[in-house]
């Protein structure tokens, strides 16, 4: 019986080879991982397309790699005068001073279930501007969705709509 199980590699050991592929005009796609980016991506359902990355600006999703090693997938929300302000959709703490060396490349396309999209697709670029400005209140929005679908679920449950 053939052995179908996928090796997880780590971003670090194949770092190099994912560096060399965008900076010769490469398309690297990388599975999703963690929640810091949903409502948009969502771990273990999308993909997103890296590519190499001219000129940042607001609104770019951007791939890095931080000064402690970490490899990071998250929006621009600003430029100062020490570089990108940061800030994952599904969070409000912004991160300073990630500069051009940090950047490996762009997020130039997103596939979920199947379908990919750009970046310049409209209801993308939509989301991507409500997003960015409900920036200052997203400490409250975030919490309140979420426990508004934790409320919803649980009557569901209780009144047998759904199964756990």
């Amino acid at each position: 019986m053939e052995n179908t199980q996928k090796k997880k590699i780590s971003l670090k050991e194949i770092y190099p080879e994912i560096k060399e592929k965008i900076d010769n005009g490469g398309t690297v796609k990388l599975p999703i991982t963690g929640i810091s980016m949903r409502p948009l991506l969502v771990w273990g359902r999308d993909t997103v397309d890296i590519v190499k990355c001219e000129k940042a600006k607001k609104g770019d999703i951007i791939f890095y790699l931080r000064d402690n090693g970490q490899f990071v997938l998250h929006r621009i929300v600003g430029v100062d005068e020490k570089g990108y302000i940061l800030c994952g959709d599904n969070q409000w703490h912004l991160e300073y001073g990630i500069e051009d060396r940090h950047i490996i490349g762009i997020v130039s396309s997103i596939t979920r279930k199947g379908k990919t999209f750009d970046m310049s697709n409209v209801p993308y670029r939509i989301y991507s501007s409500f997003w960015m400005e409900i920036l200052p209140i997203r400490k409250y929005v975030i919490p309140f969705i979420r426990k508004t679908k934790t409320f919803i679920y649980n009557i569901c449950d209780k009144l047998g709509i759904i199964k756990k």
